[in-house]
Parts: structure tokens; C-alpha cells; sequence
């Protein structure tokens, strides 16, 4: 028999919407958490396409019930359903849940037990507290856009929504650290993050650079910011990715090269030399590396122990054996779309395993369910649909 889902004690009520909030979500779904998606009646026009791939990805795995939130008898219900609920997470504007009277403490009082997660775009105070939050602006506030790209080209945003991805994933860890906070103290708390602070702290040793040594990292385009040879370098046929690490690593990579006369060279004899040199060196290096295929450098330099691997579009991604191997495009049937394949987890445990179960849910599609089990009868749920409160 396969072992119980890990998170499958728990239930979620998810107010979010768009990206980060769906993100910390998702994480609680895979992993079996009762999740019951509350969304609006007339739909979300922010949320895009429900058929599409993005929203297929992150809502996987949920229920839902749609909810008139404006209205008290809306409220009323959201309250009964968090009396039992173990999470709540939401990310409204910071201004926008008071005023609906759904806010931490609003709810708090109907269940001392909930752990109750925000996400915002700069914080729930402060003075950019209610400014909207979009990852675009917060990967130019938070740094990452000044140290992407080639040197002196000017801001970059990453291809992805670092801001957004991130503060998902750090609400996902805050919810579980309180869950198990909770196991000691028998309260829940708010857990709160922000798409500005994700993104600082995902910068992780560039942030450290400024914040311990004073130093303003600058763009290094495909290159390392700190170690050389470490980046892309041109292949007959495309790019390859080299990482030698340490002096053993770059003696070998000089070897295959064919160059062994660079380990003596005083220019590159140490990393800080290299450092120095790095565009005298990138260039040395990618005259050679220009000779051969990508696929011949690859198996040379993995025969020598160097790190290294090619530069994949989407589609070579998925035909690579490894990522088959690993299962990160996991199938899924859907009632309406037939089969479907969405990004797996990228986490395996030993007992407890992450799972795609089902597809994203069609709007208010488990209401009667959702309502009956939070102790509503056939007639009450029936009166809520008459007066447009589900």
C-alpha cells in the first residue's frame, strides 16, 4: 500500500490569486493538503486563461468554491470554513482584507489554532505597504535586474518570476514552521513575506557581497561573478556551459583543452589572477572551444571530472533522459482537456511522495462537498447559490 500523503492531515483555504500565493499553495497541495481554492463568483480576469497551462500548473491538486467575500454572508461562511481549517493564505493588498473583515486578527478570533500567511508586494507595513506589487517591479527593486545580463548592457529581468516564484516558496517554508511551531505551543501565528523581501534574500551570496564588503556587484553576463573560468563559452554548433572548481579542476580543464601551458601561465596561476584576467582568459578559452561541437566538449570534459553540460531550449529539456528519469514533466488526467502533462516536484522523499492527483478544478465545482463537510445542509447550501453568495 502506498504510504499517506505527507501534509494530508491539513486543510488550506486559498484566497490567492496570480503567482506567489498560488506558488506557496501549490507546495502544500503536492504534498496532500486539503486544499480548498475560494474564489470569486463572476471569475478573474487577473488569473488568465483557466484552461491554460499556467493555470493548470499552479492549481493543481485543489478544490474549489467560489464566494461572494464582499458581502457579510460571504464572510460569514469563509469564517465557518477557517473554524476547522489549519492554514489560511492570502494575498491581498495589505489594506484590502481588513476592510473585508477577513484580516489576521478577524479570524484569529474564530480559530486561535490557524496559521494565517500573507504575501504582499513590499510588506504589511511600512511605507510602500500599499503600493501593488508585481514581480517585474520588484526584481528592479530588489537588485536582480542590475546584475543580470551582459556587462554594461544595461537592466535585465530574469526569463522567469524570481520575485514572485520565491516569495511562494519562502511562505510555503514560514506555513510549515509555524505548523510545527504549533505542535508546541498549540497556537497558530502570521506568517508573512513579500515579493520585495523574496527577491533580496533569493540573491543570497550577491546581497552578502554589498551587505558584508561594501560592493556593488556589477553585470557579468553568462559569466560567474566571482569565479573564472566559470560561464558559457561558444561551441561549433551552439554554447556550452564549463564550471571547473578549484586548482585540480582547472589544471584538467587546461589539459583538455590542450593547452597545459596555461597552468603555468603567471597570468591565470591563481584565482585571483584568473579573476583579473578574466576576458583575456574567456577569450582564450572559446577559440578552442569554438573547434568542436557542444556534445563532444561535454563528453571530454565529464570524462575529466569538470563540471560542464549543454545549453538546452525547453523542448531538449524534457528529451533529456535524466529529466525523464527524474519525472519532472508528470501526467495528469483532465475532464475536459484529456491528458495533460505539468511540471512535477522537484523533490523526492523516501516514504512520502509528491503527487499530481488531479487537475486544476473547474470554478465552484466541489461547493456542494466543500460546504457539506463544514456542517451546511442540502437546503443552506441551496439558499446560498439562490442569493448569489456561492
Amino acid at each position: 500500500m502506498p504510504h499517506p500523503l505527507a501534509l494530508a492531515r491539513f486543510r488550506v483555504l486559498d484566497l490567492t490569486r496570480v503567482r506567489a500565493g498560488p506558488t506557496a499553495v501549490r507546495q502544500l497541495a503536492d504534498w496532500g493538503a486539503d486544499v480548498v481554492k475560494i474564489e470569486a463568483r463572476d471569475g478573474d480576469q487577473v488569473e488568465g486563461d483557466r484552461d491554460g497551462s499556467d493555470f493548470q500548473n499552479l492549481h493543481r491538486n485543489k478544490r474549489s468554491l467560489t464566494l461572494d467575500l464582499k458581502r457579510p454572508e460571504g464572510v460569514a461562511v469563509l469564517k465557518r470554513l477557517a473554524a476547522t481549517a489549519d492554514v489560511l493564505v492570502e494575498n491581498y493588498r495589505p489594506d484590502v482584507k481588513d476592510r473585508l473583515g477577513i484580516g489576521y486578527e478577524a479570524m484569529r478570533a474564530v480559530n486561535p489554532r490557524l496559521v494565517y500567511a500573507s504575501i504582499s508586494g513590499y510588506g504589511q507595513d511600512g511605507p510602500y505597504r500599499l503600493r501593488p506589487g508585481v514581480d517585474q517591479i520588484a526584481q528592479g527593486m530588489g537588485g536582480l535586474m542590475s546584475i543580470t545580463g551582459p556587462e554594461g548592457g544595461g537592466p535585465v529581468r530574469a526569463g522567469i518570476a524570481v520575485a514572485d516564484t520565491s516569495a511562494g516558496l519562502y511562505c510555503a517554508l514560514g506555513i510549515l514552521t509555524a505548523l510545527l511551531e504549533r505542535e508546541v505551543s498549540g497556537e497558530g501565528q502570521w506568517v508573512q513575506t513579500s515579493l520585495l523581501q523574496a527577491q533580496i534574500a533569493i540573491l543570497d551570496f550577491q546581497a552578502a557581497r554589498w551587505t558584508m564588503d561594501g560592493e556593488v556587484p556589477p553585470q557579468a553576463g553568462n559569466h560567474h561573478p566571482t569565479i573564472s573560468p566559470m560561464g558559457t563559452f561558444p561551441a561549433r554548433d551552439g554554447h556550452v556551459n564549463i564550471a571547473p572548481l578549484g586548482p585540480p579542476m582547472w589544471r584538467r580543464l587546461c589539459e583538455v583543452l590542450g593547452h597545459p601551458e596555461w597552468i603555468e601561465d603567471p597570468r591565470f596561476a591563481d584565482a585571483r589572477g584568473r579573476g583579473r584576467n578574466r576576458a583575456v582568459l574567456v577569450d582564450l578559452i572559446g577559440a578552442v572551444t569554438r573547434t568542436r561541437p557542444s556534445a563532444a566538449w561535454v563528453e571530454a570534459f565529464n570524462a575529466a571530472g569538470i563540471p560542464c553540460g549543454p545549453i538546452y531550449a525547453l523542448d531538449q529539456v524534457f528529451a533529456d533522459p535524466q529529466v525523464a528519469h527524474l519525472g519532472m514533466a508528470e501526467a495528469v488526467a483532465h475532464p475536459r482537456l484529456g491528458p495533460i502533462r505539468l511540471v512535477g516536484q522537484p523533490i523526492r522523499m523516501s516514504r512520502s511522495s509528491g503527487a499530481i492527483r488531479s487537475p486544476a478544478p473547474e470554478r465552484g465545482g466541489q461547493a456542494d462537498e466543500i460546504l457539506a463537510e463544514a456542517g451546511y445542509g442540502p437546503q443552506d447550501i441551496a439558499a446560498l447559490r439562490r442569493d448569489e453568495i456561492i
